[in-house]
């Protein structure tokens, strides 16, 4: 089912996390008051392929009352803030349907990383649509309501966290629980304006959320500034003993100059969006005004993306929908079903010579962080409308995943910002990217970017943050 093109064109960001706060606090708002306000939003929008399921007003408001009444509540880090989840992550008591509603299921427990928001005093609204199994990049592939960019003009939203930067680009909420296996807390971001912000692999645990690739899994965070993305984090992260990828976050940045590893224009690929190539070349006049510049290849970045989707990698997505697909292929959306049946033919060989050969990519890649702190490339390429992804389904996520697909395998972080629009009006945005547990540089370099200051945090490297604290 699909609807109209959006008149609107670009983001219409909400009030910030500091905002509601400050509202709360002064007593010009409440949480019941923001709770009304996010109902009615999401009402009045109607249904625009953003949200799948979404609490009830009355119970929404009831919620925000119970907040209210919390002992100690205005002194937590998110009093009253609303956010919605990407629904491929379980929270007690709501369906979680990966837009698949033959594989639904009703969640008994809450992802550890939800119930920290929660424990925080966050306002849970709903769950948020995607492409169907976390399985694309581009947010059509869904039963419901295919959901366009806020940019208009029948542009796609990105996916598969399509609705979690829809929520966040319609300013419905300030931040939005997300995920990123192949670029999906990124390419989402990019073609609506926010920020999508995939820490390091393991900061955030995964406990609760459906697998896409386990061992490449990231919860992302969707958000319209650097500062709500990282409070948002800051809640979240923590070390989680029953997620065997589970890691410690990594130091502060320190202070000293960011040294910016930009790729040579040849290396980059628009695919022929002359007006994308033109917004980021002035985009890269402005890095090297402000950064220290070095020049890297992007050989052994794409090398490792290619193993993505033409490599065994897609056949690790059987691990956890094998038996669905062999007892209701004809409730799978086509083309995610073509895809879980692609990872049919690999076998044990395969899989072990593409790690081996990932094994050697990450060297290399290892030794080029010695000389660069981040990494910038665009986030996507060019853009597509829904009618053009429909019409080639498999090529345009290949195109749109060109500088995402890479990313996880070679355990980086990645910070996707807007950095304006086209010539004729279209979103562009670019990603900062980095080696693992380098997160407080990418953020720094992020904010530098956007020009957004960053509000002073202890630091977080002191010691391991437990999920058992949020409780």
């Amino acid at each position: 089912m699909e609807n109209q093109a959006r008149p609107a064109r670009g983001p219409s960001i909400g009030p910030s996390i500091v905002e509601i706060l400050d509202s709360h606090a002064a007593g010009t708002g409440s949480p019941t008051k923001t709770a009304a306000r996010v109902a009615d939003a999401i009402a009045a929008a109607g249904d625009d392929g953003t949200w799948l399921s979404t609490v009830p007003r009355e119970e929404l408001i009831a919620a925000a009352a119970a907040i209210e009444n919390r002992p100690g509540a205005r002194t937590l880090p998110l009093y009253g803030v609303p956010f919605g989840v990407k629904d491929s992550i379980d929270v007690a008591g709501h369906a979680t349907t990966l837009s698949c509603p033959d594989y639904a299921y009703v969640a008994t427990s809450t992802a550890p990383a939800v119930q920290r928001l929660i424990d925080a005093g966050g306002l849970y609204v709903g769950k948020t649509n995607l492409d169907q199994f976390a399985t694309g990049l581009n947010g059509t592939r869904t039963p419901y309501t295919i959901p366009r960019s806020v940019f208009g003009g029948e542009l796609i939203s990105g996916g598969s966290s399509s609705g979690s930067a829809l929520a966040v680009a319609l300013g419905q909420v300030p931040f939005a629980v997300a995920t990123d296996t192949a670029g999906s807390g990124r390419v989402p971001a990019a073609l609506n304006g926010v920020v999508g912000f995939k820490p390091s692999r393991g900061l955030i645990s995964t406990v609760g959320l459906v697998p896409a690739c386990k061992s490449l899994d990231c919860i992302s965070v969707m958000a319209g500034s650097i500062d709500d993305a990282e409070r948002a984090f800051d809640v979240m992260a923590g070390r989680d003993d029953a997620d065997p990828w589970s890691r410690d976050r990594g130091p502060r940045h320190a202070g000293t100059p960011i040294r910016v590893g930009l790729p040579a224009e040849a290396e980059l690929e628009f695919f022929g969006d002359t007006a994308m190539a033109e917004a980021h070349r002035g985009f890269r006049k402005r890095l090297a005004a402000e950064f220290d510049i070095v020049d890297v290849s992007l050989a052994p970045f794409f090398a490792a993306g290619e193993l993505l989707y033409q490599g065994p990698w897609v056949a690790e997505r059987l691990v956890e929908f094998a038996d669905f697909l062999a007892e209701h292929p004809d409730s799978i959306h086509p083309v995610v079903r073509d895809i879980l049946r692609g990872g049919e033919k690999y076998t044990a060989v395969d899989a072990f010579a593409a790690l081996q050969r990932l094994q050697e990519l990450r060297a290399e890649v290892g030794r080029l962080w010695e000389q660069m702190d981040v990494l910038v490339v665009p986030t996507i390429g060019t853009t597509f409308t829904v009618d053009e992804v429909l019409a080639r389904p498999i090529d345009c996520n290949t195109v749109l995943g060109h500088y995402t697909h890479f990313g996880n395998l070679l355990d980086l972080l990645g910070v996707a910002v807007p950095i304006g629009t086209t010539s004729d009006g279209r979103p562009a945005g670019a990603t900062v990217l980095s080696a693992a547990l380098r997160d407080d540089t990418a953020l720094q370099c992020a904010a530098r970017i956007l020009d957004q200051p960053r509000a002073p945090l202890v630091d977080v490297a002191v010691r391991p943050v437990l999920v058992e604290e949020s409780s």
